[in-house]
């Protein structure tokens, strides 16, 4: 049964899932690199990013092993893709990561301007997607076969899906920094109407990891 899900999202001590005035300097924002320091260092990330057999384990790296599992497809917000707005001027960019993303699955880019397919190394293949957040939730499902869609971010993505109510399960990691401000992940956002209740509740070092999940749907 497919779930969506968000997995491995980071927020600060104050809030904020990304940083201000993101720019090609600062892809998460200003200060927004600062949230992952529990993430960069595990094994599982090192693996996903550079192939690399090595990188930490332990709590951090046990929820961020989580977050990669059963993944089909991603859903993810243009900011995500890079830091062009509005038109594509030109088609040379292709995402924040190089040449082979992390996804590793077809991943379907939130956009209001289209643009074709981009087949990446390692399995990704970006798709445009204009027609909004059910759009791309039906492309994902039907991408992912049975396995499940993650919605990567940012927070905006994340609060859209979650006011429609399509969010089964997140996982955020509350990062031990102050960005003092940027996009707070839940703005306007009354988890607990919505039907959320907290499941696990687990910190490192680096970071608390909280699971939150709607009621009525557990783990399959």
């Amino acid at each position: 049964m497919t779930r969506v899900r968000v997995a491995g999202f980071t927020v600060s001590l104050d809030g904020y899932g990304a940083g201000p005035d993101q720019d090609m300097s600062h892809p998460l924002g200003v200060g927004g690199t600062e949230l992952h320091q529990w993430l960069v260092p595990t094994r599982t990330f090192q693996q996903a990013l550079f192939g690399a057999d090595a990188g930490t384990t332990g709590i951090d790296d046990d929820f961020a092993a989580r977050s990669f599992k059963n993944v089909g497809a991603w859903i993810l917000g243009r900011n995500m893709f890079g830091p062009i707005r509005g038109a594509w001027p030109d088609l040379n960019w292709k995402g924040w990561w190089g040449d082979n993303p992390p996804y590793h699955v077809p991943t379907f880019i939130l956009t209001h301007h289209a643009r074709a397919p981009i087949q990446m190394e390692g399995g990704t293949t970006f798709h445009f997607i204009t027609g909004g957040i059910h759009e791309a939730l039906d492309r994902a499902r039907e991408a992912a076969n049975g396995m499940d869609v993650r919605i990567g971010g940012g927070p905006e993505t994340i609060r859209q899906y979650l006011h429609a109510g399509l969010i089964d399960e997140l996982h955020i990691a509350i990062s031990p920094v102050l960005l003092g401000s940027g996009e707070r992940l839940f703005e306007g956002i009354d988890a607990r109407a919505l039907g959320y209740e907290c499941v696990e509740f687990v910190a490192s070092e680096k970071a608390t990891h909280v699971v939150l999940r709607r009621q009525g749907h557990n783990d399959v």
